[in-house]
């Protein structure tokens, strides 16, 4: 029999059941099916990979404890190739063919935005991972994002620069702003834009530039042109290793330089920078100094950092793949305090329960935002050479901003390698 007539042969044996009033097999005790887009390939795909391999250690030992609900837990991905534009059909797919249970999104914020009209066609709850602001548009109430941005996400974002930036004595005067022409480089420039003008700064250079560009050494010069006291950049992996190479090859200096860079979380831009990293003090999520120490958090390291190396994917792990097992954590809370696999059901619970997971109590507020908001602010510090290891150690991400974490004090200027 060919997989078609078997797919053909069990689809009739299905609708016979359902046609004598008998529930279908796989309804009661098939399982339990997580669907999502991942960025495999493309700019995203150094989060998207550590983001999989976390869900897949979170399913394998639910699993191991028999499932829930008494049904084993199956993740049905697809990658979406770090191209918004696939998301859409991906989605679909999942509801619509795959029939998933549950659909999660996928790393970062515009895929998470590419999928939410499909999402909300379908009334299903959508947990999302890391997306800037992506429900401020939608106020879609079944959405729980697990970035801790706070009610105020894209403010929040740049908040700890600028007010770090304020206590500086003399206080800096003027501001440069570069993003990336993309939904997340457009809102974290946005809420840099607002913060510099609470903070009484002038903004000296503002612009975006595309998503896909190659060489930032003239973007830089262009800045530098204008001489500002703070850089703020909001970029995504590929810009964020661009931007700080020009900036060292150009020779731009100044007060502040960093802000909402993506990618610097990243075992592969960590090594690849190394030293070029001192300095830059950038916003981060998790990073392993002692005011973080979570329960769990350094056991679920051990056991992702044994499977990334086998996989070839980020062996620190320290920046989504935390987040992503928390999500699941919360996820099974839910599903295991309801009973139940309604969507409905799942975002009533979620939206007014505390959740204790391996990054700490969650608790969710306006807009499916964190409660309360706690982005990182840190400075990265004695960076010697290349090596991965040294990221894996307390003092070489020093957290600047909350007051609640905080484990240094700001290091001012940045001056780029000298050559």
């Amino acid at each position: 029999m060919t997989d078609v007539t078997r797919r053909q042969t069990l689809s009739l044996a299905g609708a016979a059941l359902l046609a004598t009033g008998l529930p279908a097999r796989s309804q009661q005790t098939g399982p339990i099916k997580i669907g999502f887009g991942m960025a495999l390939t493309g700019g995203l795909a150094s989060g998207g990979k550590a983001a999989l391999l976390a869900y897949q250690i979170w399913a394998e030992e639910v699993n191991a404890r028999g499932g829930l609900l008494g049904r084993k837990v199956e993740l049905v991905n697809y990658d979406d190739q770090s191209n918004p534009a696939t998301v859409p059909g991906i989605y679909s797919k999942l509801l619509d063919v795959d029939k998933v249970d549950i659909v999660i999104s996928g790393y970062a914020t515009v895929p998470t935005a590419a999928a939410m009209p499909v999402v909300m066609q379908k009334g299903k709850l959508f947990m999302s991972l890391f997306a800037l602001a992506a429900n401020d548009e939608f106020k879609y109430d079944r959405y729980f994002q697990l970035q801790p941005n706070g009610p105020n996400a894209k403010v929040e974002f740049s908040r700890g620069f600028f007010e770090l930036a304020s206590k500086l004595s003399p206080k800096p005067q003027t501001v440069a702003l570069v993003g990336a022409d993309a939904e997340f480089g457009v809102v974290a420039i946005e809420g840099a834009r607002e913060n510099a003008k609470k903070s009484g700064i002038k903004v000296v250079y503002d612009r975006s530039y595309p998503p896909n560009t190659q060489d930032f050494g003239s973007i830089v010069r262009a800045i530098k042109a204008t001489s500002p006291d703070l850089l703020f950049i909001g970029s995504y992996p590929p810009d964020s290793a661009g931007m700080i190479r020009a900036i060292h090859e150009v020779g731009f200096s100044a007060r502040m330089v960093g802000g909402g860079m993506i990618g610097l979380q990243f075992a592969a831009l960590k090594q690849q920078l190394g030293p070029m990293l001192n300095n830059i003090v950038a916003y981060d999520l998790y990073v392993p100094e002692p005011t973080m120490d979570f329960p769990g958090v350094a056991p679920f390291l051990v056991k992702y950092r044994e499977l990334a190396a086998k996989a070839g994917v980020d062996p620190l792990g320290i920046y989504i793949p935390p987040f992503a097992y928390a999500e699941m954590q919360i996820l099974e809370q839910a599903i295991t305090a309801t009973k139940s696999l309604d969507d409905k059901k799942l975002a009533d619970y979620m939206r007014v329960t505390k959740f204790s997971t391996i990054m700490g109590d969650i608790k969710f507020g306006d807009r499916g935002e964190w409660e309360k908001p706690r982005v990182l602010l840190v400075q990265y510090r004695g960076i010697t050479g290349n090596d991965v290891e040294q990221f894996k150690l307390p003092g070489k991400q020093v957290i600047l901003d909350p007051v609640a974490f905080k484990s240094g004090e700001l290091v001012t200027p940045f001056e780029p390698i000298k050559r």
